[in-house]
């Protein structure tokens, strides 16, 4: 093949592929936040898997085990069977996570993917309340699959799916209108009266930061007054943090800080540390009753995922480790800020919390434009929201200070770039 030639992947793949097109190279290595094409063309990457290499790449501890593990012929497939390493990886996620943060949970392994944890969640929280409706968020984006596509707002991936849609009904996110018009209030009345339409739902689904919906962030009061309202209804909370969790947002758990307590976790993406696939679907005990196969598949046990997810939880028994990210964080809302403030051309607004933050452009294209330019100057980010219109920054949790200002300093260079060109920055 020559040097990041593409017409294998043209005349071979699906047009259904998008990352290769907004990253038309050919890349063959990894190392912590940075990747390379064949030509050696090295790359700082905040984008992260898309959130699901918050370690970075190749992180070198977890590659030891996984190696190890590897060449000691340990078992790789073993559906729901009882392993040694499934076995590590429960007793630490209980002991370095679950107990510290005094939360009590059964831990489901539903699959390997983010949609197959909601797919869980879902049909869990139908079978304990005999009710059939849920309630998802505007913008909110919870899978590809049918059920959690139906809890999904993008309208361009619904339409995917090719059949209605059904027994969900959305209702405003946080800020969805503006400040001012209190959408909580909207909700209660819809079940308060029973002339809305709304039957009482067995769920309410939701991001605490809606990662491909625009990196909304809902504010803690609000995520604390959701639970509420759970719990007078009767209605389960379901925290969908295949994106948001595993430190993104400064905390392992995005909600922590919000002080609230879900009755159905959904984490998967960077769960398994080192971008093998993996997912959880977690649950207060009083919930477990499932009977034995009722929810089952065939990737269920990916025990290279345990092994590398283990060992991954090792950064968080230090509590230096979630003090860096959020001290990391705060870094990354100044620059972000700074850029605003800096080039008020592009119109931008700061959304997001810790290593899930990006810049919102009311310029038409204008956030595409600053990825293209990016990415041709050595810097991997991608945008979101139903236009487009937000370039979001996701480096890995672990990133150094260095690492931060150079990508830093190629954002810039991009967005000062755009400004300047001749081209006029608002179309």
């Amino acid at each position: 093949m020559n040097t990041n030639d593409l017409s294998i992947f043209e005349k071979l793949e699906s047009e259904v592929r998008s990352y290769v097109r907004s990253f038309p190279k050919v890349f063959n290595k990894a190392k912590g936040y940075k990747i390379w094409d064949e030509a050696g063309t090295e790359y700082i990457d905040f984008f992260a898997g898309a959130g699901a290499l918050n370690y970075g790449h190749n992180d070198p501890k977890m590659k030891a085990k996984l190696v190890d593990y590897i060449l000691n012929d340990g078992i790789a497939h073993s559906l729901d069977k009882a392993t040694t390493a499934k076995a590590e990886f429960l007793t630490k996620f209980n002991d370095v996570i679950l107990k510290p943060r005094n939360l009590e949970y059964k831990v489901m392994f539903p699959g390997p993917t983010g949609t197959n944890t909601v797919e869980s969640a879902l049909k869990l929280a139908r079978k304990v309340t005999g009710r059939t409706d849920v309630i998802s968020f505007t913008n909110g984006f919870h899978g590809m699959t049918i059920g959690s596509l139906s809890v999904t707002g993008n309208s361009f991936k619904r339409k995917g799916a090719g059949i209605p849609l059904q027994h969900v009904v959305t209702m405003p996110y946080d800020n969805f209108v503006n400040e001012d018009l209190d959408t909580l209030e909207y909700l209660e009345r819809f079940l308060e009266d029973n002339g809305s339409g709304v039957a009482i739902p067995a769920a309410m689904i939701l991001e605490t930061v809606q990662g491909e919906g625009g990196i909304n962030a809902a504010r803690f009061e609000w995520l604390k007054r959701v639970e509420d309202i759970c719990k007078r209804w009767g209605i389960l909370l379901i925290i969908d943090d295949v994106q948001a969790g595993v430190g993104r947002t400064g905390t392992f758990f995005s909600f922590e800080e919000a002080g609230i307590s879900p009755d159905i976790i959904c984490l998967s993406k960077s769960i398994g540390g080192y971008g093998l696939p993996l997912a959880l679907t977690l649950f207060k005990p009083k919930y477990d009753i499932w009977e034995p196969g009722e929810h089952n598949g065939t990737f269920r046990g990916n025990n290279m995922a345990f092994v590398t997810a283990t060992e991954a939880l090792t950064y968080w028994e230090d509590a230096s480790f979630e003090k860096e990210v959020k001290e990391k964080s705060q870094k990354i809302t100044a620059f972000l800020e700074n850029i605003v403030k800096k080039y008020p051309e592009i119109k931008g607004e700061v959304r997001g919390r810790g290593f899930m933050q990006g810049i919102a452009s009311n310029v038409d294209g204008f956030a595409s434009k600053v990825a293209k330019e990016a990415f041709e100057r050595g810097l991997i980010m991608e945008t979101s929201g139903p236009k487009d219109e937000v370039f979001k920054l996701f480096p890995p949790i672990t990133i150094d200070n260095e690492g931060l200002e150079k990508g830093f300093s190629i954002i810039e260079e991009s967005v000062k770039a755009l400004v300047n060109s001749k081209e006029p920055v608002i179309s």
